[in-house]
């Protein structure tokens, strides 16, 4: 009798025990963690298919919160081989759409420098102060916070920046043929100036860059690399 109780508790503890190790593999994936990365949202989706149950959810109302942590091992370095980088032909690219959805903007043709952003648009606009501050402020949320941007509402300066399509940051005389073609943009309206500390193109007085770039607001001149 003594040999059949402890038998039938020996095998409940084994089932147990492989209850308890089958859930703790289906909980692998409670937080959805993949390496060394915990994101939120992920949480958020196992216990609110739709998001937060507030009435008003779309994937687009979502927050976003990633945590990354070191590897717990001495020496290892993480393995970030999908590392996102700006590419500028698709800041370019997503600049011209952006724009074409202002009210009164039809054609837009988009430059995406190592540091400058030069926008040249058609538009049916009665007032092209304010056409050209959105148009500024729409490519300024697109680029890195150190970028300048020049403007202008002329159709025919297309052809200028088009020109400047095939090069790149190391093409020879880039500079000096890039500030030709602002200067001339510079001409028409560049909109509001963004704070007391910046003009209307995001130049700063002083900035941390001025030794990379020129202001031509404050005359500071562009540094003239060797091989340049």
């Amino acid at each position: 009798m003594n040999r059949c109780w402890i038998a039938a508790a020996f095998g409940t503890a084994i089932a147990l025990a492989g209850c308890a190790q089958t859930a703790q593999d289906e909980n692998t994936d409670v937080y959805k963690r993949s390496g060394n990365t915990i994101n939120v949202t992920d949480r958020n989706e196992l216990y609110n298919e739709n998001g937060v149950p507030n009435g008003d959810d779309t994937p687009m109302n979502n927050f976003g919160y990633v945590r990354h942590q070191k590897s717990p091992i001495l020496g290892d370095a993480n393995g970030y081989n999908d590392m996102p980088s700006f590419n500028r032909e698709q800041a370019a690219d997503l600049i011209s759409k952006l724009c074409t959805q202002l009210p009164g903007v039809n054609d837009v043709a988009t430059l995406v420098t190592d540091e400058e952003v030069l926008v040249v648009y058609d538009a049916d606009t009665k007032n092209r102060q304010q056409t050209a501050d959105q148009v500024k402020k729409t490519a300024l949320s697109v680029v890195p916070r150190y970028y300048h941007v020049y403007i202008a509402d002329n159709p025919q300066l297309m052809k200028d920046i088009e020109r400047f399509g095939l090069l790149d940051s190391n093409a020879r005389n880039i500079d000096q043929l890039l500030d030709a073609t602002i200067q001339r943009m510079l001409k028409y309206p560049q909109g509001k100036k963004l704070s007391d500390g910046e003009n209307e193109n995001g130049e700063m007085i002083n900035e941390t860059n001025d030794h990379l770039d020129r202001d031509f607001r404050d005359g500071t001149p562009r540094p003239t690399p060797a091989g340049r």
